[in-house]
């Protein structure tokens, strides 16, 4: 008999069907079971006589006939909930061990590092699962607003010669007889690729050894890059608010069940995101709370709660981009303005009180590229690879990143971003604690 995914089952009622799946509840009843079995698709109910008793999150195969439930005992909140299935043989497939924590509640009330350390078993939990089907969903949404941009998906490496960005928060690996370094963006290699397809985006894996431990950073994160040539600086915006919007907007419409298991309002998006300088960002916060920060050099994160509040009140946007950040304080190849050099063409984009995207405008010509690079106390040589690209023709161009894991935990307004990546690594973890490791050592 061929197998039948549970979402279908409704549609088989008085037929007889195999499923498999695993057994998410057990509830034993004198010589009646009921198990609740869980497959990709759904959940359905199951009635047993005489079972063997199974363990809960074993690997299940069951023959049965589906029937119509009585209508007191209908379910509206699943899709099967009309009907259940008459076991006539089950099947272990491979039988779960004891269970080390309640899997059954509609919550897994755990600390995060136990919800961790147990993360195969965690991973199970429906709430769990929500996450990263949303955070799929937010993917699609990148990949399907850079298409509509007209941008070509490339795969650069996530091992380089030298660091993207210069500093110390990088992680250097031993490469055959060299040394070599662990990406901290694609950032590079896009900007390549930019000089000669014209408009790119990019999924990848990249590291930063920054030595800290907060509820937003990650030392290994998914980012979600655009690159576009001959795009001066407004354009550039209007293609970052599109794929930033787009994206989140596609993920809510696409996932409403699992916003709705949250408690989340879908995202409002506006018909044009509010704009504003960092320096008129940070005016609009004194207004609003007294708080001088019209010198500060970036927005804390509190002053990116603040502007967004406004965003929300005066716009109805859960979207702002704020532009013209030092010059000083983004990357070497971020482009000057050139009416006022001490600030530069760069963005971040804003959601729900957090920055979820940054970006610029690149420098684009070969000898201002080389300059800032040994301004900030670096050697071109290290850059070869690179700087070739800047010798043949590169036109204006310029991008932006989103953080995957970020942007999903902002969607669902998870309280640490760990949640959101399904095996976190940070200066505590790498599959597991690390203190777990020294100890067996």
């Amino acid at each position: 008999m061929n197998r039948t995914r549970i979402s279908e089952t409704p549609q088989a009622v008085g037929q007889k069907v195999l499923i498999k799946g695993w057994a998410q509840t057990v509830r034993d009843h004198g010589k009646i079971t009921f198990i609740d079995v869980r497959d990709h698709t759904g959940i359905i109910q199951c009635v047993g006589v005489n079972l063997t008793k199974i363990p809960v999150e074993s690997a299940v195969s069951l023959e049965g006939t589906i029937v119509a439930r009585p209508e007191k005992l209908v379910n509206k909140e699943i899709v099967t909930g009309t009907i259940e299935m008459q076991i006539e043989t089950a099947t272990v497939l491979h039988a779960a061990h004891e269970m080390p924590f309640d899997m059954g509640q509609k919550e897994l009330n755990l600390e995060l590092p136990t919800l961790l350390d147990w993360r195969a078993l965690t991973l199970k939990h429906s709430r769990e699962q929500a996450i990263f089907r949303l955070q799929a969903a937010v993917a699609q949404g990148f990949r399907e607003s850079a298409e509509e941009m007209e941008c070509m998906e490339v795969f650069t490496p996530t091992v380089a010669a030298s660091s993207t960005e210069g500093g110390a928060e990088v992680f250097k690996v031993q490469y055959y007889e060299h040394s070599a370094f662990l990406i901290q963006s694609p950032q590079l290699y896009k900007q390549i690729t930019a000089g000669a397809f014209e408009r790119v985006y990019v999924i990848s894996h990249v590291y930063r050894a920054e030595p800290s431990v907060t509820t937003r950073h990650l030392s290994e994160v998914v980012q979600m890059d655009c690159e576009f040539s001959f795009l001066e600086f407004p354009e550039l915006l209007d293609a970052l608010e599109h794929v930033g919007t787009g994206m989140i907007k596609y993920a809510a419409e696409m996932q409403p069940d699992v916003l709705k298991l949250y408690g989340i309002d879908h995202p409002k998006v506006p018909t044009k995101v509010p704009r504003l300088k960092l320096r008129e960002a940070q005016e609009i916060i004194k207004e609003r709370t007294g708080r001088d920060v019209t010198k500060e050099q970036d927005l804390n994160p509190e002053d990116e709660r603040e502007i967004c509040a406004w965003a929300l009140e005066m716009h109805d946007s859960d979207f702002v981009t704020i532009t013209h950040f030092p010059t000083k304080k983004r990357a070497f190849y971020t482009m000057p303005d050139p009416e006022d050099p001490e600030f530069s063409l760069s963005f971040d984009l804003l959601f729900r009180g957090i920055e979820i995207s940054s970006g610029s405008q690149r420098i684009h010509d070969y000898d201002e590229l080389v300059t800032a690079i040994t301004s900030r106390n670096m050697n071109p040589k290290d850059f070869e690879l690179y700087l070739q690209a800047f010798k043949f023709g590169m036109p204006p161009e310029g991008g932006f990143s989103f953080g995957l894991e970020r942007v999903t935990m902002k969607i669902l307004e998870l309280d640490n971003v760990r949640r959101a990546s399904l095996f976190p690594r940070d200066m505590e973890r790498v599959d597991v604690r690390l203190a777990t490791l020294q100890d067996k050592a």
